[in-house]
């Protein structure tokens, strides 16, 4: 046909006899005209010369100003672009109703949607850029737009046209759309006044636009960019180029910010207390509701629109089905023309099936942009809860009374539950409420449509419902509506079946307890091998403490089969189900009914039945996480009403944001996203507002208790009778035995204590020091403290020094050589930037130690609290502390120190002195006032004093307990660079990335699926088992297919068999696409059922057990892999060469054996059960479309590459958004342990405001990855979703556009909305492919770094001896030859013993001794086989040891070692793990090491309980065990390897005096710690450099003038001098103290020192 605009049906086409309004086509044609005018105006303003417009507010993200009605406006317009579809189609189908084509009919609506999307591209321009005068086009073209639609109507109306007329409603709709968009327009230039008025409007951008750092634009973005999340796109197809970095998502708009929130969470918690009672506790769930509830609502507002727009899909299949049969058969008559064309009617168009498949499309993204949206603004609500619920428990953490976590009534493991996991529970139990509050909908909608409609809408209801209760007692009345009372029958299996699934949920819940307790105990035991390791090997334990460890991942593995069991349950319960309910209610049918089901009767149910079985199971999860939501709120209850520290001592607790004090500053969060230091703003409220003063005393004394009388919590009072004074600038030392309230009495004058009675004064500061504001004033309020328990900041050595106080160089340098932290800050990798560790794990207890000390020096506060900083170092140390910490740089700054320790030689420097005793001060005065008044206390102590001047001579050998430290520290550090070079892949791949300048190679190696580690997997679970999931599942989903194929050949079969009327034929081929079936004739109705049934049941039968196999067998490949894998893993590294304990941090080998085991054991089973099942699903549906209509394959090309090219985008950036939120979570959690534990000491420095702050911005970054790795996540789903969508439209146009061409309706209807019916499914599954396919591709990280640690080689623990050669009771004399020995501890490093000859009689006591680094330790470990003897051999007994098997090597000789060792247990698993030994060996080796009695009175005796590291018992306890545990070996031969380093001189006494009897008929070999303690030793050999360089006697070696021992000997004899004069040529050169002149570097003292070192 000919184009023309107005057609040529009749020759008065273009007559305007009746007036030119009275002419159709013209009044169309003007409706153009607005158009136009909008297309000519702004065209050129958007491609020419919109470039050139600059903003008037520079914005730094170029995003959007909000003019007035923003939202309503993009609404309107997307209302606008809908309708104008509408007209197009209803023009469209109108004019293949005319004789010629009329293009007036759509011509107009299809421009008019090409200026619709004009007018908001044109509009967002201009908001962006802040244009507002331009707008005043789009307020013209509302007008004309209005106008000449308005006369459109009004011809209509004069024509009687009404609303019968599709016409008539689609013009009145547009009327109204542009009415209400021209009001709106007018309301711009109200509010803006950018024109008719004389003063425009100015504006300025939201504040968090102004804000650099704000990345996240979520709420700050257009409606469409909104609902697509297209702001999303730079980041995510950035990522593919360059990894997400933290400063790349930036920051939080303030209205997500914890703080915010916390605010809003705070006012409605606190909103409930009345004066009237205002010890009410109220309620969190109000609070919640109060603070949260509307975007709940707005959420819930989403999904029922989500919900209602689902049906329009059903709605629009089931007419085209219904519709193909009759599309061509339209009859018009005389009333359907007006203005001579086709007006059709209303419902007319709707019976058009092409108009439906284009409905279908737009419902489908409609609904999935609704659903996202849903999704998107709950989680962020459930962020923003977590975020206010943290802040609040913080703030709680910093009030809490410390008795309340030292009598154990909160834990720190309570708190990091309410922190880790009861947030998370409140957090996802808001997810699911919106899904709670949309089942009525639904419910009631199906219930409608189940009468309107039978086949292909019930079919597709299964894939869109969710549901309650109601939803299944509909459901079931819908069945016995459709089949009967057969359908009963099916409809009982399901609800008969329900309360199994609800058991399997709550056993899933019970079991999964069990694993974790049983995964905590396997942690602490593989914990403390891996810190005991280097006894284990030298005792040969390693097999029997794996076993241990074996035997508790026994039990763990226990519970992870049963919770594999139960989760293979649930998911066959799942999928069986409903074709366990569809075959019930079949058979059931053929025999209760002579008539078999139409086609149309049976997909319903069998859609029904899916309906019915989805409810269930999501009943069992709601019901869960609402009982755990429920027990989360009562533990946060419980944890916010428990005490707090006395608001009526200086100790007021209130640290957290006051809303008083908020909102006495308005301008605050204002204030917030300025571009200031974030602390600085928090000052200005952050500080108490109802925190007393100190109250003030005399200026004599700094703090004064009077009648004092403190508690714990308990009835009996810890300290009583407490009168003190502690006098201003000057030393007070606190002394007395152990446990007798020395650390409580520190506590108590801090606030720390409950107060019974008393009261404790401060003094006032002098008034110029309080006025001095510009320098480091002294804070009155602030005390610097130093626990006893060192506490340290996962920070650098800096930051936890300067604890937040202005960085003073000087100062530093001061207080690090005061502390002699210089060797050890020398020692670390990044000097003092050097990051130390979650509470400085990688540091020694003397290290820790003396760093808190320099935290308290470097305070500059007018009191020092030093609660014993000494117990932890050495004599050496003590008193290079004492002389220039305390006595030099805190008392010559004129600060008051209070000090408590033991060590009594020290109270001569003291001013003041409280002696204690069982709570209570028993003296008080200066050391002359006591020696005055209590003799008998004076000589007391003077008998100490003298016993601990002694041990100052244990410190002089230059391989002291700090030595040792240090080369620890060195040897942890520095010895890591071969490990990380061969053996750390991850760190290879990052530096090629880096180094690779081809970004191409780069992207690839980023996006590419690790295919290696999956393969490796895979294997780890058995080939079977891959085997036996793969077919499986393949056979499982073929059979689900045939299953659905099946009952459609069926029914369609029973319909054509009705519709021949029983006309006989001798059958036919049935095809469908290109699948041809045979379908017998000539049957009556009966022999139908007998053909088709049997093979129907044996169909549903086999995918009923295919649903269990493929349950079954994807959770136990999973268990399997999970098995081997840590079986592997643990042997490979209890059976690791000692270097590589050295070389490894032991933090990352826990990390393999905690979170990636505990990945690979519950996260990537179901992960993989789930990415299988989705890609399965998706697959088996695009097969079933494309056998029926063969044409979408042609579509499903681009469909698949931009799939493609989407999975690639998305997996990388979620990959590193997924990093940045685990990253960034471990930080925040180890924030809320550090505060816990170090409490007292951020009290004490009243610092609680910095913590507070540093919470919060933790909380706000880890919350920023959240919420954009949930956007990506909506990002993904939108998109997926979209192509979902064009996946069923361009099934539903191929199915048409086949059935046009075969003209064969009738029996293909039924197959098309199957088909239809598959494309819905792509719809649902295809996003979860995705996300399956990203969250798998980081699960398999862990695989990998498992698998790295499987590459470690082993020790060689075969000889070339047999173990059955060796003597049992070798080595029995004790011999041992030394010969040409070369020792090295790798291959690529140097030797550390070089050509060592050497021979040890039996029974010999020997010492070996050196310089630091001489190689004295290396030659014990080569006793024990366990460095590369690559030169030379030893011999015991006349056997070379490298012949021996490691296990009996080390099985027959006996070392104790310097640190003691002890594993949690009992004493008899310590003494005699391997339990070769009788009760009476043991009790005889207890009675050597003179620990008999203490035993004895233990509970349980040799079976008492030894806690984790042996804390129960001191360190000289655990030295003596050791001791006992040599003993109970009875082996000829003893190493000594510094064993008294670290010990008091006591307990080496009793040491010495054992190994002198118990061992003296054995071979002793002593690693000398002090030259003195081998000084009566039968022979010495002395190393130098790895070099034997002496070997005799003590005796003649020292009198030998150039012995090094002598030289050793000489020096420790001029270090332990009290006074030291450097002469030369008659002058004195240097006079001082030893240890004064050996820190003068250029001092010629330590230079002669050094040369004799």
């Amino acid at each position: 046909m000919a184009l023309s605009f107005c057609g040529y049906d009749k020759g008065d086409s273009y007559s305007v006899e009746k007036g030119v309004l009275n002419n159709g086509c013209f009044v169309d044609a003007l409706n153009l005209v607005p158009h136009v005018f909008l297309l000519f105006i702004t065209f050129p303003i958007l491609f020419i010369g919109w470039g050139s417009q600059s903003s008037k507010v520079q914005i730094h993200h170029n995003t959007w100003l909000h003019f007035p009605g923003h939202n309503f406006r993009w609404i309107l317009t997307f209302l606008l672009l809908f309708v104008h579809v509408c007209e197009f189609a209803e023009g469209l189908v109108s004019n293949k109703m005319m004789e010629t084509n009329h293009l007036h009919l759509f011509m107009p609506a299809f421009i008019g949607f090409i200026a619709g999307t004009t007018s908001v591209v044109y509009y967002h321009n201009i908001e962006t850029s802040n244009f507002p005068k331009l707008l005043l086009v789009l307020f013209i073209y509302w007008v004309l737009a209005f106008i000449t639609k308005s006369i459109k109507l009004w011809k209509f109306a004069e024509y009687h046209v009404g609303p019968r007329h599709l016409r008539f409603c689609i013009t009145a709709l547009l009327v109204m759309l542009y009415g209400l968009l021209m009001a709106v327009e007018v309301n711009v230039i109200r509010v803006r006044k950018y024109v008719f008025f004389a003063n425009p409007q100015k504006v300025k951008p939201p504040e968090d636009l102004q804000d650099l750092g704000v990345r996240f634009l979520q709420p700050f973005v257009n409606l469409l960019s909104k609902a697509t999340y297209w702001w999303m796109n730079p980041l995510i197809i950035g990522a593919h180029r360059r990894p997400i970095e933290l400063k790349k998502i930036g920051k939080l708009p303030i209205a997500m910010r914890a703080l915010t929130n916390y605010l809003r969470l705070k006012d409605a918690y606190e909103g409930q207390r009345t004066p009237e009672d205002p010890e009410r506790a109220p309620s969190i769930w109000r609070s919640m509701y109060q603070a949260f509830g509307r975007p709940i609502l707005l959420s819930s507002t989403f999904r029922y629109l989500a919900d209602l727009l689902g049906f329009a899909g059903p709605l629009c299949i089931a007419g085209i089905v219904k519709h193909l049969k009759t599309q061509n058969n339209t009859v018009t008559t005389k009333d359907t023309f007006f203005f001579g064309v086709y007006f059709m009617s209303s419902t007319e168009l709707l019976q058009n099936t092409s108009v439906l498949a284009v409905l279908l499309f737009l419902a489908l993204i409609l609904q999935r942009t609704f659903l996202q949206a849903s999704y998107y603004v709950t989680i962020e609500t459930g962020i923003n809860l977590r975020g206010a619920l943290l802040a609040m428990i913080y703030n709680k953490i910093l009030r809490l009374s410390t008795s309340n976590m030292s009598m154990g009534e909160m834990t720190l493991g309570q708190i990091n539950n309410l922190v880790a996991i009861e947030t998370n529970q409140l957090m996802w139990f808001l997810f699911l409420c919106p899904n709670l509050w949309a089942m009525p909908v639904q419910v009631v909608y199906h219930v409608i449509l189940a009468h309107s409609f039978s086949l292909t809408l019930s079919i597709t209801l299964s894939y869109l419902l969710h549901s309650g209760s109601l939803c299944i007692v509909m459901g079931v009345i819908l069945l016995h509506y459709l089949l009967g009372f057969s359908a009963l029958i099916g409809a009982s299996v399901i609800v008969l079946l329900a309360p199994v699934q609800y058991l399997i949920a709550t056993k899933l819940a019970d079991t999964q307890k069990s694993t974790l307790d049983h995964s905590t105990d396997r942690l602490k035991q593989t914990t403390e091998i891996l810190k005991g390791i280097k006894l284990l090997k030298l005792y040969a334990w390693e097999n029997t403490f794996c076993d241990r460890v074996e035997e508790t991942r026994g039990h763990e593995l226990t519970s992870l089969r049963t919770f594999a069991l139960y989760t293979s349950l649930s998911i066959f319960m799942n999928a069986a189900i409903p074709i366990a309910a569809v075959l019930a209610t079949f058979v059931a049918h053929h025999f209760m009914n002579t008539e078999g089901p139409t086609p149309s009767e049976a997909f319903a149910a069998l859609a029904l039945f899916h309906i019915l079985v989805t409810p269930l199971f999501l009943l069992s999860t709601v019901v869960r996480f609402a009982v755990k939501a429920l027990v989360s709120v009562q533990k946060l209850g419980e944890f916010l009403q428990s005490d707090e520290i006395g608001d009526d001592s200086w100790r007021n607790g209130d640290v957290s944001v006051s809303l008083d004090t908020y909102k006495k500053h308005p301008g605050v969060m204002k204030a917030i996203n300025r571009k200031q230091p974030m602390r600085y703003q928090m000052d200005s409220y952050e500080q108490p507002a109802r925190r007393s003063n100190r109250p003030p005393e005399t200026e004599d004394a700094a703090v004064k208790v009077s009648n004092g009388s403190f508690t714990w919590g308990s009835n009996l009072s810890t300290l009583s009778d407490i009168n003190i004074r502690i006098p201003t600038g000057q030393l007070t030392m606190i002394v007395g035995q152990v446990g007798c309230g020395k650390s409580s009495l520190l506590l108590a004058m801090l606030g720390e204590m409950q107060t019974i009675s008393g009261r404790v004064c401060w003094s006032k500061l002098p008034e110029c020091e309080v006025l001095h504001e510009g320098n480091i004033s002294k804070n009155r309020y602030s005390v610097a403290y130093a626990a006893q328990k060192s506490w340290l900041l996962n920070a650098t050595v800096e930051e936890n020094i300067t604890f937040g106080s202005p960085f003073s160089k000087q100062r530093y340098k001061v207080v690090i050589e005061a502390c002699s932290l210089q060797p050890d800050i020398d020692l670390l990798p990044f000097g003092d930037q050097t990051e130390i560790g979650e509470r400085g794990i990688n540091l020694s207890g003397g290290q820790r130690q003396r760093i808190c000390v320099a935290r308290a020096l470097y305070q500059n506060t007018n009191i020092v609290f030093l609660d014993d900083p000494f117990s932890a170092l050495d004599i050496h140390l003590s008193d290079h502390l004492m002389q220039e910490g305390i006595l030099k740089f805190l008392q010559d700054d004129k600060r008051t120190v209070v000090l408590v320790t033991h060590k009594l030689q020290y109270l001569i420097h003291a001013d003041w002195i409280l002696a204690m005793k069982d709570g209570s001060v028993l003296r008080e005065g200066t050391l002359k006032d006591i020696q005055n008044n209590d003799v008998e206390l004076y000589e007391h102590w003077k008998t100490l004093m003298n016993r601990q001047d002694q041990e100052l001579e244990k410190d002089t050998d230059l391989d002291s307990q700090t030595a040792l430290e240090r080369k620890t520290l060195r040897r942890a550090f520095y010895s890591r660079e071969p490990k990380n070079q061969v053996d750390d892949e991850d760190e290879e791949e990052e530096e090629e990335e880096e180094d690779d300048d081809n970004m191409s190679t780069t992207t690839s190696r980023r996006s590419k699926i690790p295919w290696k580690m999956c393969g490796c997997y895979l294997s780890s679970g058995g080939f079977f088992m891959v085997f036996l999931m793969v077919s499986s599942k393949l056979l499982k989903h073929s059979v689900m297919v045939a299953i659905d194929y099946w009952l459609a050949l069926w029914t369609s079969a029973k319909s054509e068999g009705e519709t021949r009327n029983g006309t006989a034929s001798e059958g036919r081929n049935y095809t469908v696409g290109n699948v041809t079936t045979f379908l017998p004739g000539a049957l009556d109705s009966q022999q139908q059922d007998s053909y088709y049934l049997p093979v129907f049941i044996i169909l549903c039968a086999a995918g009923i057990t295919l649903c269990l196999i493929t349950s079954l067998t994807v959770e136990f490949l999973g268990l399997s892999a999970a098995t081997n894998l840590h079986h592997n893993l643990l042997n490979k590294i209890i059976h690791a060469p000692i270097r590589f304990f050295d070389i490894t941090p032991l933090g990352q080998i826990l990390n393999r054996f905690s979170a990636d085991t505990n990945i690979i054991d519950q996260h990537i089973p179901p992960t993989l059960e789930s990415l299988t099942r989705s890609t399965l699903l998706c697959l088996s549906a695009i097969g079933v479309i494309a056998s029926i209509t063969p044409a979408f394959l042609i579509a499903l090309v681009p469909l698949a590459v931009a799939f493609y090219f989407i999975q690639k985008y998305f997996r990388v950036a979620s990959k590193d958004l997924q990093d940045l939120d685990d990253s960034t979570q471990l930080p925040l959690l180890c924030h809320f342990s550090e505060t816990a534990e170090g409490l007292t000491t951020i009290r004490a420095f009243r610092h609680e405001a910095r913590f507070k702050q540093r919470m919060l911005e933790l909380t706000d970054t880890n919350n920023t990855a959240y919420l954009f790795l949930s956007a990506a996540n909506r990002w993904l789903e939108v998109r997926t979703d979209y192509l979902g969508a064009v996946i069923v439209l361009a099934a539903a146009i191929a199915s048409i556009w086949t059935a046009n061409l075969t003209n064969n309706y009738g029996s293909t209807a039924g197959l098309v909305g199957l088909g239809l019916t598959y494309a819905l499914t792509v719809t649902n599954y295809l996003n979860w492919v995705v996300r399956n396919l990203a969250d798998l591709e980081v699960q398999m990280a862990a695989v990998k770094k498992v698998n790295s640690f499987l590459a470690t080689e082993s020790e060689n623990y075969e000889g070339t001896m047999d173990a059955t050669q060796v003597p049992e009771d070798w080595p029995q004399q004790g011999e041992i030859k030394i010969q040409e020995l070369s020792v090295r501890y790798d291959p690529m490093l140097k030797p550390v013993l070089k050509h060592v000859n050497a021979y040890i009689n039996p029974g010999l006591k020997v010492g070996i001794c050196g310089r630091t680094g001489s190689g004295k330790s290396s030659l014990s470990l080569a006793f024990f086989n366990m460095v590369d003897m690559f030169e030379g051999k030893i011999i015991i007994d006349g056997i070379d040891i490298c012949s021996l098997p490691l296990q009996t090597l080390r099985s027959r000789l006996s070392i104790i070692l310097q640190d003691p060792v002890l594993f949690s247990g009992s004493i008899r698993l310590n003494l005699d793990p391997e339990r070769t030994c009788t009760d009476d060996r043991l009790w005889e080796a207890l009675e050597i090491a003179q620990l008999k009695n203490m035993v004895k009175a233990l509970p349980g005796g040799l079976d008492a309980v030894v806690t984790e590291g042996g804390e129960n018992f001191s360190v000289g306890q655990r030295q003596l065990f050791c001791l006992a545990r040599a003993f109970v070996r009875k082996s000829s031969i003893l190493i000594m390897d510094e064993a008294t380093a670290s010990i008091d001189m006591a307990t080496e006494n009793i040491l010495q005096k054992v190994v002198m009897t118990a061992f003296a008929d054995r071979t002793v070999v002593t690693i000398a710690h002090l030259v003195s303690s081998i000084r009566d030793a039968g022979k010495v050999l002395v190393f130098s450099s790895g070099i034997l360089v002496e070997c005799d006697s003590a005796a003649k070696l020292l009198a030998q003038e150039d012995s090094l021992f002598r030289e050793l000997h000489r020096v420790h004899t001029i270090l332990t001098a009290d006074l030291v004069i450097v002469m030369k040529r008659g002058n004195i050169l240097e006079y001082d103290k030893p240890k004064a002149l050996l820190e003068q570097e250029d001092g010629m003292f330590a230079s002669f020192v050094r040369a004799d070192m």
